[in-house]
């Protein structure tokens, strides 16, 4: 299998508030996200939420954006146009994301 060095896996995670219906299945959501290593943009992402749906539309709504740039445009994106109870377990797990990609690539300098 060849590998893209280009790209990166990384995940954010944020517990879920009580009365969700993803809490039956996870304990956690988790915000997933390949990004492109020079640029930060994300690629494609994807959360831990109840339905197929959910998360394909977080992944929509995240793809294109850079890391790089810090997380402003993502969060308002999600308070924007999520209007479900995991808003701000989706804005936790994606500031926990970002803190990860910011430790990753401050550690290859």
């Amino acid at each position: 299998m060849e590998f893209n060095a280009k790209t990166m896996f990384i995940a954010g995670h944020a517990r879920l508030p009580q009365g969700m219906a993803a809490k039956s299945v996870y304990e956690t959501l988790t915000i997933t996200a390949e990004v492109d290593v020079k640029y930060g943009v994300i690629l494609k992402a994807s959360a831990t939420l109840a339905t197929e749906h959910g998360s394909d539309f977080i992944g929509r709504l995240l793809r294109g954006t850079s890391l790089k740039d810090g997380i402003e445009e993502q969060i308002e994106a999600i308070q924007t146009y999520y209007k479900g109870k995991a808003t701000n377990a989706l804005i936790a797990a994606m500031k926990d994301l970002h803190l990860h990609f910011k430790q990753i690539t401050e550690g290859e300098k």
